[in-house]
């Protein structure tokens, strides 16, 4: 039988092979592919740490103003919004590149600094693209597993630290895991960078953590390393269908750099908008945060009294060790309407991860866990 044209093609391309091997993100179930599968329309989306309270009205006031207009391009340096958050933070602007989700900045980070041959570290569990855009650039990708109390690993982290990757990518607090680092133990790791790594601090989560948790951005200001801490707008602000995250870099260089390895309109103008809107708007956040701790302290200790290990959070999301197959168990939650992410990374196939949604999506999981989780 004759090669069809398309399978003649696949097969004489010259892939890029460092791109053509990657590992698929783990991504959430979206709503329509749910319903689909689960031939159910109420569903509860658990899968993705979305903010189960939306987002502040003044968000959607100002994509209601005569300021959004979607015939212009945006401003490809998105000025407006650097200055912003530079004001918020007490940094230079120029020493913020803003992205299209903090993904983006990932990218072009490896993007930047990584090449065939050199070497990243990072935990496991990870968040995929820590590992990820690592491999797409050709670098090889140490991993260190989490403790055996779901924690970190503070000796063999500062190990691999003091090995001399050219860059750490370290999320805290953790997705998918949940712990924050103390400052202690931030302060640890950051002595053990040497000349030519780059710290890469990602604080998607940050607004979660513990009120006497550090603040990457203060910690690294006088630490005297080459360093990123990487925030978004998707979580705590509520904008994750927007897509805007940002990079707070240790020096104008490593900035103006990352720059470079970015697209030039990669911001949309809504999204701009919106998140100028979000940050002057800091009552809603901090308020719709506190609701979601509450919930996050009452859904754990209710899974504890199914008899479910936890990893501690800091976090809008709880991963925890369901005893089986976590893939097999989140069918049978879209079975009853719930969107949650099983674990698939080698070794942690049996923990599974749930957003903390709003009380009564919260209270679907916990029933559904009860009736689906054997006894204890």
């Amino acid at each position: 039988m004759e090669q069809s044209v398309e399978a003649k093609l696949e097969s004489s391309l010259p892939f890029n092979p460092h791109v053509a091997s990657l590992p698929a993100y783990n991504a959430g179930m979206n709503i329509a592919a749910a319903r689909a599968a689960s031939g159910r329309h109420d569903i509860a989306r658990l899968a993705s740490n979305e903010n189960p309270d939306g987002c502040s009205p003044a968000v959607m006031a100002a994509l209601a103003s005569s300021a959004f207009e979607p015939w212009r391009y945006a401003d490809p340096a998105c000025s407006a919004l650097r200055a912003a958050l530079g004001e918020r933070l007490r940094i230079e602007p120029s020493r913020i590149v803003v992205g299209n989700g903090s993904e983006e900045m990932i990218a072009a980070i490896s993007r930047a600094l990584l090449v065939p041959g050199t070497s990243v570290a990072t935990v496991v569990p990870s968040f995929g693209l820590h590992e990820i855009e690592p491999l797409a650039a050709g670098a090889s990708v140490v991993k260190v597993p989490m403790s055996a109390s779901l924690g970190f690993d503070l000796d063999a982290l500062e190990q691999a630290i003091a090995a001399g990757p050219r860059v750490v990518f370290l999320s805290s607090p953790w997705n998918p895991v949940g712990p924050g680092l103390d400052s202690q133990a931030l302060e640890r790791l950051v002595s053990a960078v040497r000349p030519g790594t780059l710290f890469v601090l990602d604080e998607a989560y940050f607004e979660f953590a513990d009120p006497d948790a550090p603040d990457g951005i203060e910690v690294l200001r006088e630490s005297g390393i080459a360093h990123v801490v990487l925030r978004t707008f998707s979580k705590a602000y509520g904008l994750a269908g927007l897509r805007v995250g940002y990079a707070v870099c240790s020096d104008h260089e490593v900035a103006r750099v990352i720059a470079a390895a970015k697209t030039p309109f990669n911001v949309n103008a809504a999204a701009q908008l919106a998140a100028i809107a979000a940050l002057e708007d800091e009552a809603w956040m901090k308020a719709s945060v506190a609701r979601i701790r509450a919930e996050r302290l009452r859904v754990a200790a209710a899974l504890e009294k199914l008899g479910l290990r936890l990893a501690p959070s800091q976090t809008n999301f709880l991963f925890f060790d369901c005893g089986g197959d976590s893939s097999a168990l989140a069918a049978s939650l879209l079975q009853e309407g719930i969107i949650v992410k099983a674990w698939r990374e080698k070794g942690y196939e049996c923990f599974l991860r749930a957003t903390i949604g709003s009380p009564a999506e919260n209270d679907r999981l916990i029933q559904a866990l009860a009736q689906l989780v054997p006894a204890k």
